[in-house]
């Protein structure tokens, strides 16, 4: 069977790429969609429905980047293309509190457990930055534990690195962050008990929180091993200090209630974003009603936002809380990314490349590499060069895929057993011919 690649058209993407470039830094809003991990030209998206984008130039290919894990319904769902019409027609922004907002901070204490309470903000960096904020208040302490791979945004207390040694304050991984900020901040190798315990043991009366991705998704998708989510939430107790899962990937993503629902442990501060909005700009911190008893007008701690519930973000978010109520969603998920998996891993067996798939529910990667990925170190051995020619063979047949390897695909309800069936053809012919 000869492979079925058609040869993509360029010509507008480029030329809005060099546009971009004179007024954009790197002609992007965001550092990965340069496509510098992978070369070549960005595809600059005209529109989308379903499963599918379509690019300036008239490509049409199947998105598993689903805006990175926020459309879980798709683009353009119905439901959730109503309700931002419906809430644009009544007014895009008031600064003042409206019903939707009740509305939605309801849904999302009905869903997580552990969020009594919950404060709406505008992105995922902002929800970890005021969580942070709060854990530190609680415990009148500074330092924060966090994880080797983890992202957590982009404020200037998460963008370190770690140092040399097992736990190590860090050093910072930017230009512009102070390094006495950036010495706060603690970083252990995920999925390492051991190197916990130690942390515990020798600055526990130091540490405000420990903040953890349930499962990591910017490292690719790396789940925490059974246990060390437990042994996370031990030590933070017996240590006074502040439990915060970052969410803001896999809440409403692999399971109703999120990993912490999902896993059966319960923090204290949880993040939020991407799915409670419906993919528009919406986020949300919230947990015990104690700890959120701080945040100001009521408590000491101030965090604000002028477009913070926006009602149209709202609105978009309460119907996609609406759409995942429905019965059976995510065991049709939980299904179609179990079977492109295996059929991808199959392909990779039969042309003799090795691969290994990480899944939880409708979030996965694959990593060229012969050995397990259980941390970021594991996931850092994986062969990038070889994953970009994959990606360029991919991109070529239409399937549209994060631009670098150490970021996770993602399933949508619009997602058809043809849809994986066509992407597992796909990965057959790109293996054969590398």
């Amino acid at each position: 069977m000869e492979d079925r690649v058609v040869v993509r058209r360029v010509g507008a993407s480029e030329a809005l790429f060099a546009k971009a470039k004179a007024v954009i830094p790197g002609g992007v809003n965001s550092p990965v969609r340069a496509y510098r991990a992978v070369g070549g030209v960005p595809p600059f998206v005209a529109e989308a429905c379903g499963a599918e984008v379509v690019d300036a130039d008239g490509n049409r290919y199947v998105d598993y980047v689903m805006s990175w894990g926020a459309l879980i319904a798709g683009h353009a769902e119905p439901s959730v293309v109503a309700a931002v019409q419906a809430a644009a027609a009544r007014g895009t922004s008031f600064g003042a509190p409206t019903a939707g907002e009740v509305e939605l901070a309801a849904a999302i204490t009905r869903a997580f457990p552990a969020v009594e309470r919950v404060r709406l903000v505008s992105s995922g960096t902002e929800a970890v930055m005021s969580a942070l904020r709060v854990a530190r208040a609680a415990t009148k302490r500074d330092v924060v534990v966090k994880f080797d791979g983890h992202y957590h945004g982009h404020s200037d207390a998460m963008l370190v690195n770690a140092g040399s040694g097992l736990a190590t304050f860090g050093v910072p991984s930017s230009p512009g962050v102070p390094a006495a900020l950036a010495a706060l901040t603690v970083t252990l190798p995920f999925n390492n008990r051991d190197a916990l315990g130690a942390a515990f043991r020798e600055r526990g009366r130091e540490i405000a929180a420990v903040i953890v991705e349930p499962v990591m998704g910017n490292m690719g998708v790396v789940p925490a091993e059974p246990g060390f989510l437990e042994a996370v939430r031990d030590e933070t107790a017996r240590a006074g200090a502040i439990l915060i899962f970052d969410e803001v990937i896999t809440g409403m993503r692999v399971g109703p209630g999120g990993a912490q629902t999902r896993f059966g442990v319960r923090p204290d501060l949880s993040c939020l974003g991407k799915i409670i909005g419906g993919g528009l700009p919406l986020a949300a911190f919230g947990g015990r009603a104690d700890l959120m008893g701080l945040v100001a007008p009521e408590g000491p701690v101030y965090q604000a936002g002028t477009l913070s519930g926006n009602p149209v973000a709202v609105a978009a978010g309460i119907a996609m809380m609406k759409l995942l109520e429905r019965n059976g969603v995510y065991d049709d998920l939980d299904r179609r990314a179990a079977t492109l998996c295996a059929g991808v891993l199959d392909a990779a067996r039969n042309a003799g490349i090795p691969l290994v798939a990480n899944r939880v529910g409708s979030m996965f990667s694959f990593f060229f590499t012969g050995g397990a990925v259980r941390s970021a170190a594991d996931a850092r051995r994986a062969d990038a060069a070889r994953f970009a020619r994959f990606h360029a063979g991919m991109l070529e047949r239409g399937f549209w895929l994060a631009p670098s390897a150490f970021e996770a695909w993602f399933l949508s309800l619009a997602h058809t057993d043809e849809h994986v069936a066509r992407t597992v053809t796909a990965a057959n012919e790109v293996f054969r011919s590398s």
